[in-house]
């Protein structure tokens, strides 16, 4: 079913793979007539994942490049409106020689077409296609009749997991029903499908009586049923699936040789996950997290994960909560509760809402020293927080929130404003990955190790206006980061000796986190919020006599 968790698992079997020694690539399949995911609303779909040549698609890739630390490409992502639509194009190019054109089987075998580039572009040994939507669903039936055309042709060459829920009467696992993955197995079976795996996730692992009872119920080899019980953290899920020996199945349906195994990096990431013992608190100021209110945590799914990754990196065990910026619109003096974090993010978003109890929030992490990094629509805000309260221009904003601001620091470009007046809201965005040219002696540029030059991922459609930028510079907000020709404003910083950690990016660096290093700017974020998260005494210790808060220090 969906959100059952096929995207981490086909990530976790990618890696395991590449720890036998092969390359490998993943594909993900969206039953969406979307032609990408650009259009759909995040806190439905969950995050838009932007890769490198500015494929707008869903949240696994993220998980897919994090897992298998490569880049992909927009050959690794298709919807169903995406196939038509080649499919479509191809015909009016008259690649079929004036044939008809049919539903079956030339949707499939255009499915498989792209398969076979996505294997020829990335030169993978293995492919990994995980298919969107649940097992009966009419939406991926051309998807699953790919499936069944791929292992009729190379029947040594195609596995099928199928990646199904056994849900517990009691709650805790205590009794596990299989008859649900029985009925989805035959599901498949009527589409001409026998799964050679199933991955079987639950509260708890599954027992030996269980795994049997499937296989023989649903005409499985032994040892085909793996288990994959609930998790602290996804980075464990690959060493679980590796206790049921999934490696081994694979290859030996797939007759492959093993090249290797090493999962040793991917142990030691586990156990700093598991055992950090110091804490930084982390909180992310937004629009949409006021209490009692419902956070899809799915729409910044590549913000937490680069918030944990950092902290991993400096053996830290990060703690996330999520902080309604409305509250500081209505009530300003509740942004002194900022003082208890450690570090504060202000994510991408769109709207007005929140804006500026958000602004409040950036003085105050600005004034009282409290490490800031702003990502996107966080910079955007930054600038205009320091153009307001630094360099006197009271009434600056940005023109996506007041279009009639006589101070407009962020402004659309005017080369976008005439593709915005024919309506072409896609031209307008910049997407995918873009060069920037980092400012000696600069917070960032120490972050990325001396890099002169970096590559980002974009997406969004406002920029800071170059009529302000001078101004803002000379009041001490620095521009460390630009595209080549300096016409666009990539990253803006408070110096090291005026603040501890005061930057934000028009880019997301998040895209492009890893779970074994973290992100540099993320990292370095990280760094300052862990400092100050050492120096901060909570109101109950405080409280304390002064030899009772010594000795409890030193416990």
């Amino acid at each position: 079913m969906s959100s059952v968790g096929k995207g981490i698992a086909a990530a976790s079997i990618g890696k395991i793979l590449q720890a036998r020694g092969f390359e490998v690539t993943a594909i993900k399949i969206d039953p969406y007539v979307n032609v990408d995911a650009g259009t759909m609303n995040p806190t439905e779909h969950g995050e838009v994942f932007v890769l490198d040549d500015g494929m707008e698609c869903d949240q696994d890739m993220g998980n897919y490049e994090r897992f298998l630390d490569r880049d992909l490409s927009r050959a690794n992502y298709m919807t169903t409106g995406s196939v038509y639509l080649d499919l479509i194009t191809r015909e009016r190019n008259l690649e079929f020689r004036g044939r008809c054109v049919n539903v079956v089987p030339d949707v499939p075998l255009e499915v498989i077409r792209k398969i076979e580039l996505a294997a020829k572009k990335t030169k993978a040994d293995i492919v990994l296609v995980e298919i969107g939507g649940t097992v009966g669903d009419y939406q991926n039936l051309l998807f699953l009749e790919a499936v069944r055309l791929l292992k009729f042709k190379q029947p040594h060459d195609v596995l099928l997991a199928l990646v199904s829920y056994i849900p517990s009467l009691s709650g805790g696992g205590n009794e596990l029903k299989t008859k649900p993955t029985q009925h989805a197995v035959r599901n498949l079976n009527s589409a001409g499908l026998l799964p050679d795996l199933v991955i079987a996730r639950a509260a708890v692992a599954l027992d030996k009586k269980r795994k049997e009872k499937l296989e023989f119920m649903c005409g499985l080899e032994k040892g085909s049923v793996i288990s994959a019980p609930d998790v602290s953290s996804v980075y464990d899920v690959p060493l679980n699936f590796e206790k049921d020996k999934i490696s081994d199945q694979i290859l030996e349906k797939l007759d492959l040789i093993s090249r290797k195994r090493d999962l040793k990096e991917w142990r030691r990431l586990s156990s700093v996950v598991h055992n950090a013992k110091q804490t930084v608190r982390i909180g992310i100021v937004g629009k949409y997290f006021g209490t009692g209110r419902f956070i899809l945590t799915d729409s910044y799914i590549s913000v937490i994960e680069a918030v944990k990754h950092a902290a991993y990196a400096v053996k830290r065990k990060p703690i996330l909560e999520w902080v309604d910026a409305e509250e500081f619109e209505k009530r300003p003096q509740k942004v002194q509760e900022l003082s208890k974090y450690g570090g504060i993010i202000v994510p991408g978003g769109f709207g007005s809402r929140g804006v500026e109890g958000i602004i409040n929030a950036i003085r105050y992490c600005r004034e009282k020293k409290i490490p800031y990094f702003g990502l996107c629509y966080g910079m955007q805000l930054a600038v205009v927080e320091f153009a307001r309260h630094v360099a006197g221009l009271k009434r600056a904003h940005t023109t996506e929130i007041d279009k009639k601001t006589p101070e407009p620091v962020i402004d659309i470009m005017a080369d976008q404003k005439e593709k915005l007046a024919v309506k072409n809201y896609g031209g307008t965005m910049r997407l995918g990955a873009y060069p920037a040219i980092l400012k000696k002696g600069s917070i960032a540029f120490r972050a990325y190790g001396g890099k002169r030059q970096i590559s980002e991922r974009h997406r969004h459609r406002y920029e800071v206006n170059p009529q302000y930028i001078d101004r803002i510079e000379k009041k001490g907000l620095v521009f460390s980061g630009t595209s080549p020709d300096r016409r666009l404003m990539e990253i803006a910083e408070l110096p090291a000796d005026k603040h501890p950690f005061f930057l934000g990016t028009q880019f997301h660096p998040e895209l492009k986190t890893r779970p074994i290093g973290g992100h540099p700017l993320f990292k370095e974020f990280m760094k300052a919020a862990a400092k100050r998260s050492a120096l901060i005494v909570p109101a109950s210790f405080s409280r304390l006599p002064l030899r009772a808060r010594v000795l409890a220090k030193k416990k």
